[in-house]
């Protein structure tokens, strides 16, 4: 057996035993090998590295934070980390989080909605691969063409799908149509109007949010700015979210000069779990935004994005 072939068999009795929790004797009887070649192989397969076994200690929430910001605000659900000793494992901690949080959500549904975004694809990449054939992931917009980036250059449903073994629908469109009549024709072509129609169906969605840099971070979105964002000003635009501009009280600003290709807000606003994470703090003004809009049902933060938030609330 050649050293490739050989990695290969260490990674299917691997994933038989680790993934698929068959027993040393099931997998003896599948290879046809030997109980005790079967639990040498186990151990090769860490040995080099096939397998990695990582250990998490469970991450701590401010219970008292969660309390006040129900009281304060019409949400569901908030969760809020405790922040670590550094940046770095802050956000690895709120993205491990969410990651678990959400995974557990999925598992109860048939329908996922998912945006573009660093936030997103990092909680995709910790999803532990599950089996969920019955499963379908759907994009709530079309492409944000951030093609020179990992966020972009793949789409997102079908990384999440890969994790699942589920299915996937692609939205073979741009985040933004300026012409509104090609827009309106497009959202009925044949390849495309069944996604729209999956979108009304949708369980649960997860988001990150955005700002105004968003948009100014890519150079066709800059370059048709004054569109997207109806001519409004910065100073005007707490945060983006679902690719839409709304003011620090969560009003959307662009209702009736809409450029968006994808799903409307009245049918994301009827999907019943909507969950937004927020890593950084220099996103609490956009995140006050949607919370006193409802613009999300359940939110997960740090610490000090929470703090942040509830001193931009005193502040108005």
């Amino acid at each position: 057996m050649t050293n490739l072939n050989y990695r290969q068999q260490l990674a299917d009795i691997a994933r038989d035993y680790y993934l698929s929790q068959a027993t040393i004797t099931e997998i003896s009887e599948k290879y046809h090998l030997s109980r005790y070649l079967i639990t040498k192989s186990l151990s090769e397969a860490i040995d080099n590295g096939i397998v990695q076994i990582l250990i998490q200690d469970p991450i701590n929430r401010n219970l008292e934070l969660e309390a006040k910001f129900k009281k304060l605000f019409t949400i569901k659900n908030v969760y809020i980390i405790k922040d670590a000793d550094s940046f770095n494992d802050n956000s690895d901690n709120i993205i491990a989080f969410a990651a678990q949080i959400i995974q557990e959500l999925i598992s109860d549904s048939k329908i996922v909605a998912v945006t573009w975004g660093q936030t997103v694809l990092n909680i995709i990449n910790h999803f532990q691969v599950q089996a969920q054939e019955n499963l379908l992931f759907i994009p709530l917009t079309g492409a944000n063409l951030k093609t020179d980036s990992p966020a972009g250059s793949t789409p997102v449903v079908q990384r999440a799908a890969a994790k699942f073994g589920a299915h996937y629908q692609t939205l073979p469109a741009p985040l933004y149509i300026m012409n509104d009549q090609v827009c309106q024709q497009l959202a009925e072509e044949a390849a495309i109007a069944p996604v729209f129609e999956k979108m009304n169906q949708a369980d649960l969605l997860f988001t990150g949010l955005g700002t105004w840099a968003s948009i100014e971070s890519i150079p066709l979105w800059q370059q048709q700015e004054k569109q997207i964002l109806a001519g409004l000003q910065s100073q005007q635009v707490a945060g983006l979210l679902y690719g839409r501009p709304f003011d620090c009280d969560g009003n959307i600003l662009n209702t009736k000069h809409d450029k968006l290709f994808g799903a409307s807000l009245d049918t994301i606003l009827q999907i019943p779990i909507r969950i937004g994470i927020v890593k950084s703090k220099f996103k609490s003004v956009a995140l006050l935004g949607a919370l006193r809009g409802c613009l999300l049902t359940d939110v997960i933060m740090t610490e000090s994005v929470a703090q942040r938030v509830l001193l931009d609330n005193k502040v108005k």
